[in-house]
């Protein structure tokens, strides 16, 4: 790939004359999951840097704890200890079976909602960017198995998201879920275990080729003693190695949080995660090192702050670059937000109907495949999670079977209603506007507001011949209008943003 802006300039401002709506679709759609007409139109007016600050506020809005982990939170030390009480075999396996099974309803509902709470255009950009350091301090439920635990190391991603980098490793480092996802649990100061240390370097904090294997070694021994109980941390002076450690050519009798800092002293720390926001942002294609190693110098000298980064990588000049504009493949997880927030619907509340297609395209949420997280980009995409996707779009535009639900969905159904979140399928009222255009204009207004790149002569053409092709009848009309609408979002260019 060849870069429109040298090192020297990638990283400078985005110029405001350079700031319009095309740009703006592009920062939503990317930071985000979708670029909604008015948001697009409120952040043209507003400017790049009002609109930064928006996506990215100091006091972001948090994901609520759902109830189901609540209780689950509430009750967990109570199972534990009848778990290692001297009961009956068969009283043990009933209640691991019951925490199996509770964990399993606490994981899918946290599923949903929090996707409800990312659909929401005011979270949208802040839960992604949550999501996206998921995928770096990656945990999962699989080995977890606790989803309670799971929420917990959300939560900690959350509330340290915006802060310094070097704290947010260190609450990492303590996360009960972490703890366990990465064996630190069973680390002793006569057997360190490597596991957590090794990720910290290469996945976490430096990447491959910035440390060596006396580093691991050596930061093993300072993380010994790390433990979680009923979901909180501890450390256990009994089993930490208070000995003298030699790591990245210091010595001392370095603790957990002093290996921390001294992997954030490395010119590596400040490249790492902006290699990995290009990663999930912005391109298949790494960035030449000289690129990542300028952007860290800069970020280095803001302490690491996270908001800066964030601020700064979405307001650079590389990033609005027009090779980076409409060319990156959708995950799963944006690509049914984007649908569901261009088609003005809610979340179903039927794990079924929206944790399973998930799952199908590739992206289970809270369970990457492993410690390196989602691959993404062009592995996204093969004939059967395409089918799915496609699959996915005609759903939403059947409708809902109420009769085929059991009854726990009936009631979530019946609650969401309540709630004021009734709008799971597209309604003709979504298309009956779309449907009184001719056929030029209405080609245009479904290009615009679904498409992140303008569409082919060849392509527009196509849309607007069958548009063209409008019975006089206006149910026939409607039904025409809604077709297009499916094939278009079922169409590999929305598959890009």
């Amino acid at each position: 790939m060849k870069l429109t802006f040298a090192a020297s300039e990638a990283w400078q401002p985005l110029p405001a004359a350079e700031w319009n709506a095309d740009a703006a679709r592009h920062l939503l759609r990317r930071a985000g999951w979708s670029a909604l007409p008015a948001e697009v139109t409120r952040a043209t007016a507003d400017g790049l840097v009002v609109t930064l600050d928006r996506l990215f506020p100091a006091q972001p809005l948090l994901f609520p704890q759902p109830k189901l982990i609540a209780n689950l939170m509430q009750d967990t030390p109570a199972i534990a200890r009848k778990l290692v009480s001297p009961a009956g075999g068969e009283d043990r396996r009933l209640l691991l079976r019951e925490a199996r099974e509770r964990t399993q309803l606490a994981i899918q509902d946290m599923s949903i909602r929090w996707l409800e709470y990312a659909v929401q255009p005011q979270n949208a950009a802040f839960a992604k960017w949550v999501l996206f350091l998921s995928d770096v301090y990656v945990v999962g439920i699989e080995k977890v198995k606790n989803a309670a635990l799971i929420w917990q190391h959300f939560d900690l991603l959350a509330r340290n998201s915006l802060g310094a980098a070097p704290a947010l490793a260190k609450a990492v480092s303590r996360s009960p879920a972490m703890v366990v996802y990465l064996d630190l649990n069973q680390s002793k100061r006569n057997a360190p275990n490597e596991n957590f240390a090794r990720e910290l370097f290469e996945l976490f904090l430096l990447g491959e080729g910035n440390y060596t294997e006396n580093d691991i070694k050596e930061s093993a021994r300072a993380f010994t003693g790390y433990r979680q109980q009923f979901g909180v941390f501890r450390q256990a002076p009994n089993q930490h190695d208070w000995g003298t450690k030699m790591i990245f050519g210091h010595t001392g009798s370095f603790s957990g949080d002093d290996v921390i800092d001294l992997a954030f002293k490395l010119p590596a720390a400040g490249a790492f995660l902006p290699h990995e926001m290009v990663k999930f942002y912005l391109s298949d294609t790494p960035l030449p090192p000289e690129y990542l190693l300028t952007f860290g110098e800069g970020w280095r000298a803001s302490g690491y702050n996270l908001r800066d980064l964030a601020r700064r990588f979405f307001g650079s000049r590389l990033f609005f670059a027009p090779e980076f504009r409409g060319d990156f493949i959708k995950s799963p997880v944006q690509f049914y937000l984007g649908l569901v927030q261009d088609l003005d619907l809610n979340i179903a509340p039927i794990p079924r109907q929206v944790l399973v297609p998930l799952r199908q395209m590739g992206q289970m949420l809270f369970n990457p495949p492993n410690v390196r997280g989602w691959v993404g980009g062009r592995n996204w995409i093969n004939s059967a999670t395409l089918e799915v996707r496609r699959q996915l779009v005609e759903s939403l535009f059947s409708p809902l079977n109420e009769d085929a639900l059991n009854a726990d969905e009936q009631i979530e159904l019946v609650a969401a209603r309540a709630a004021g979140a009734g709008h799971f399928r597209v309604s003709d009222d979504l298309l009956a506007p779309l449907a009184q255009l001719d056929p030029a204009a209405a080609t245009q207004q479904l290009l615009a507001d679904f498409l992140a790149l303008p569409a082919t002569p060849q392509f527009r053409d196509s849309v607007r011949q069958f548009l063209a092709n409008d019975p006089a009848d206006g149910s026939q009309r409607l039904r025409r209008v809604r077709r297009a609408t499916v094939t278009l979002l079922q169409s590999p260019e929305y598959q890009l943003c």
